[in-house]
């Protein structure tokens, strides 16, 4: 697959992410207080943050930066849960598991977990939209196909992300989104999928 280069498209998007990742930051950094403060409350044990290596454009690493939903031996209880893996493909998920704290189901519910990753917005890690950044050791196990997600700027939400049965989608479903995102990126394609997500958090909030 060839990756069309839109240079007009990338100047606009880097604009748009440079001023608005800013400007949500300065409005909204008492909520931040508010969140780590809770994390902290709920488990204080580790930081109210969660810092990991991602994969970025063509291969380059990044930390990424979330709130901290899981207790702090997360990564040292995953090799005992892998027989419990409900995905497909390279990537580890459970529904329910049980390494996630109280606060933790409300915050990934909501997707306020992810609200940390403005700063890797504003840094230029991310966009706003784009493939998820994935881990490295999941990159390791791509097929060539695969790595065309590499090939653009990881994002905050995809079609991935705003699909309401995005748990159920098969990982190479998944891929096969981030390959028709990769095709047709636009600013109105980005428009689209950053209210979509919007209106699939709220549909979640309210239960439907």
């Amino acid at each position: 697959m060839e990756v069309k280069k839109k240079p007009v498209f990338d100047f606009i998007k880097r604009l748009f992410d440079l001023i608005v990742s800013l400007i949500f930051m300065l409005l909204f950094w008492w909520f931040y207080l508010i969140i780590a403060i809770l994390v902290a409350a709920d488990d204080g044990e580790g930081h109210p943050f969660f810092v990991q290596e991602r994969v970025g454009k063509n291969g380059k690493p990044f930390k990424l930066f979330k709130f901290r939903t899981m207790c702090m031996n997360a990564e040292s209880q995953k090799e005992k849960l892998m027989e419990k893996n409900e995905a497909d493909g390279p990537v580890f998920k459970i529904k329910d598991d049980p390494r996630i704290t109280k606060i933790g189901k409300f915050l990934r519910a909501t997707n306020i977990d992810e609200l940390p990753q403005m700063m890797n917005i504003f840094l230029g890690h991310m966009s706003f939209v784009g493939p998820r950044p994935p881990l490295p050791k999941e990159v390791a196990q791509y097929s060539d196909s695969d790595r065309i997600r590499l090939m653009v700027k990881p994002g905050l939400t995809c079609y991935w992300q705003a699909s309401r049965n995005r748990n159920d989608i098969s990982f190479e479903q998944w891929m096969e989104l981030d390959r028709k995102y990769i095709r047709e990126r636009s600013l109105w394609v980005d428009l689209k999928l950053m209210f979509k997500t919007v209106g699939v958090i709220l549909r979640h909030r309210d239960g439907r």
